[in-house]
């Protein structure tokens, strides 16, 4: 009987990008392959992860199923290069220190701050455990990332944690493959890793939570030290606490975040759906908007002109602490003066928060970068939308559908992001905010250099809004000077739709729809209620809205009057307005001085919440349409208003009329509300129905409402169309850095 052969062995060189490290992949692959008795090793570089494995075909074949089951959670495969080596018949499986090229560029997708896992927080409440009771603990599953990585590879030396030496219990869990902590960057204990201290010192207490629960039952408010900069705390339920807050803050009435200790508390404040706890409990933790309880018994001042309450849960070991010693809910809003960035630093912090903090909470791990916490809401779809993309989410890349020149895009001058492409992915940043005050540019100026940094990423050209007063195009016109570098000049509708297209993976010419509330237009006016046939080569203006007048120019951002006056002196005309607007307003639209014109969908609906009597103004960017579309409520209905659609205009004069009639005979302003949110949807599928193109793009804050998201995508896809829109990155301005990194980075 002849003996059988053995299988021949064989070597595979595998490389996989994306966002691989700081996830425990390295463990994974080493707990795989040295259960399947296979040899080779594996580490990190600065574009991924990289490893050799030898064994049988059966057992390779075998590994490589396994690793795509098997990944750790958070772990994002963008590429994956497989090649057969000759076999070197070395017996063991090994994890090498990373390599590093100083010419190699990075790659890697940096991990965002993830929330504490179950494993964890159990070990933090049980008293027997050596981590009871410690805020800082974490493992490969969860804790900092972005935060404190100073460098890719992504390796305890490359972030904040270097300055800690691991103690001998922490560095056997660091070292023991089978342990959960197996390379986990961040790791350390209350012997040997980051501690809290309070500010002003001599509080009495031993446990500082104790002492900043005592201080939020009084009334006072806390600056918190968090995972990516710092939040200012004070308890939801008492009128004065938040009164103070907004008067210490210089914040006006745009609404404050919440933290609740439990999600049986979120249940007991708001109304949640499956898909909005789910988010809630998400490893990104983010802000939610979530329709508050009638009765819901907080401080009205928290939302007075919002339907909705943005909560979120505690997302790292120092949140829970502190609300298990401060069991309700709390105000948590950015740790900075209205317009300033987030401060990060114990020194700053104490120097920017002092007139607002009453008690600082402070550690000695360093911040790498600031980010702020991110806000979702669910649409009616499964698939929720990012409003702002901060924590948990950046600096994820978004995969785009064509080859990108390396292209530095930075942004718009509101709700600011910048974004870096390269190949066939863009890194959009975190959420840098609007770039009204010197602190905020700063900030700006920091996130570009550190974004390129990090990533050893040089641009070939630079890209920014075709306006020319924003100060991130300031800044690109600059800086493209400077560097010699080309610069591409990208109108903001187009950005816009642009985005929303390359998240969806969209090639050729589609209806780009873009309803916002202001960019400048080709024509050199403001622009807002647009059609475009667009594509990545460029975009043609087939629609828009009928112009109407703004009387005193960005004086009507907040006083919905002025829309509401523009459209009815040319629905109605002059004699029959009269009668309904402000005599100063009406001599400015008669002399049509300081009132230009608009094609804005966002300022027509700052008209209709103002005519139907929802609202008076827009005391923060956004209210006067928030209220409008809650004032539908539960209710369905498909009347609407009528908008012509003629030559390419959209004539919102019949529904004006329409509206002024039924708001004479009393109409439920619930009926009012949707039969303007139909009308639009119907203008939309107008426009569609007259085109020759299947895609349908919707892009632009406009469409960070539900409802006309909804019942747009309803109709469109009812009658044939494929309607994509965004989930990645914001429909608002935050989103604009990402449209213009994939036009630009496009032209050749």
């Amino acid at each position: 009987m002849g003996v059988a052969a053995s299988a021949p062995v064989e070597r595979l060189h595998i490389a996989l990008s994306g966002a691989v490290q700081g996830v425990g992949f390295r463990p994974t692959v080493y707990r795989l392959a040295t259960r399947m008795r296979l040899s080779g090793w594996v580490r990190n570089m600065a574009s991924g992860i990289e490893m050799e494995v030898e064994g049988t075909s059966d057992q390779l074949e075998a590994l490589l199923l396994e690793l795509k089951v098997c990944k750790p959670e958070a772990a994002v495969i963008a590429t994956e290069e497989i090649s057969r080596i000759p076999p070197t018949g070395k017996v063991g499986f090994e994890i090498l220190g990373s390599r590093g090229d100083a010419s190699e560029p990075k790659g890697i997708s940096v991990l965002p701050d993830l929330a504490t896992c179950p494993e964890c927080l159990a070990e933090v409440l049980a008293p027997a455990n050596r981590r009871f009771g410690y805020p800082f603990t974490n493992c490969t599953l969860c804790g900092p990332r972005y935060s404190i990585l100073l460098d890719i590879p992504y390796d305890r030396a490359h972030t904040t944690m270097k300055q800690f030496v691991q103690c001998a219990a922490c560095r056997r869990e660091y070292d023991s493959y089978q342990d959960r902590r197996f390379h986990a960057q961040p790791n350390g204990c209350r012997a040997c890793g980051p501690r809290l201290y309070l500010w002003p010192p001599g509080m009495k207490g031993d446990n500082p939570f104790a002492v900043a629960a005592c201080a939020l039952a009084e009334g006072k408010i806390v600056a918190l030290k968090g995972i990516g900069g710092f939040q200012l705390l004070t308890d939801a339920r008492s009128s004065a606490a938040v009164s103070r807050l907004r008067e210490r803050k210089h914040r006006d009435e745009k609404p404050f975040a919440l933290l609740m200790p439990s999600i049986e508390s979120v249940h007991q404040y708001c109304r949640v759906s499956g898909a909005e706890q789910d988010l809630l409990q998400s490893q990104a933790s983010p802000i939610v908007l979530l329709r508050p309880k009638d009765s819901h018994g907080l401080a009205p001042e928290i939302a007075r002109f919002s339907p909705f309450f943005g909560v979120m849960l505690p997302c790292s070991p120092t949140h829970h602490l502190l609300m298990l010693q401060f069991p309700y809910p709390v105000v948590a809003t950015s740790g900075n003066l209205a317009g300033e960035p987030i401060a990060t630093e114990d020194e700053e912090a104490l120097l920017r928060l002092k007139e607002i903090a009453d008690l600082f909470v402070l550690h000695n791990r360093p911040i790498a970068r600031a980010c702020d916490d991110s806000i979702v809401r669910v649409m009616t779809s499964s698939a929720p939308q990012v409003l702002r993309r901060a924590r948990g989410y950046a600096p994820l890349p978004i995969a785009v559908p064509h080859h990108l020149r390396p292209v530095l895009a930075v942004g718009g001058h509101l709700k600011n992001t910048v974004a870096i492409g390269l190949g066939r992915q863009v890194v959009l940043s975190q959420h840098i905010g609007d770039l009204d005050s010197m602190e905020a540019r700063d900030a700006f100026s920091r996130t570009i250099a550190d974004l390129c940094a990090l990533h050893r990423f040089k641009p070939e050209l630079l890209a920014c809004d075709s306006h020319p007063d924003y100060a991130s195009s300031t800044w690109a016109r600059e800086h493209a000077l400077a560097m010699g570098l080309p610069l591409v000049e990208v109108q903001h509708h187009h950005a816009h739709v642009a985005s929303c297209a390359a998240e969806n993976g969209l090639r050729g010419e589609y209806l780009g729809v873009a309803f916002d509330g202001a960019g400048l237009g080709t024509d050199g006016t403001i622009w807002g209620g647009e059609f475009f046939r667009a594509s990545a080569e460029g975009f043609v203006r087939v629609g828009h809205l009928r112009p109407f007048l703004l009387p005193g120019g960005e004086q009507a951002m907040r006083d919905c009057s002025r829309s509401a006056a523009g459209v009815l002196w040319q629905a109605l005309g002059p004699k029959q307005a009269r009668t309904l607007i402000a005599p100063g307003i009406a001599t400015i639209l008669e002399h049509g001085i300081q009132a230009p014109a608009t094609s804005s969908v966002g300022r027509l609906f700052d008209a209709v919440a103002h005519i139907t009597g929802v609202a008076a103004g827009n005391p923060f960017e956004g209210a006067a349409a928030m209220l409008l579309e809650s004032a539908i409520g539960d209710t369905r209905s498909d009347a609407s208003y009528e908008i012509g659609w003629r030559d390419g205009v959209g004539d919102w004069t019949p529904l004006i009329r329409q509206l002024v009639t039924d708001r004479q005979m009393r109409v439920d302003r619930k009926i009012l509300a949707i039969k303007f949110h139909n009308a639009l949807a119907n203008w939309i599928l107008a426009v569609a129905q007259s085109s020759d193109l299947p895609c349908v793009v919707l892009s632009g804050g406009v469409f960070q409402n539900a409802y006309l998201t909804m019942q747009t995508s309803r109709l469109l896809e009812s009658h044939g169309f494929f309607v994509s829109t965004h989930h990645q990155a914001p429909a608002n301005d935050g989103g604009l850095a990402l449209g213009q990194a994939v036009l630009a980075g496009q032209m050749h």
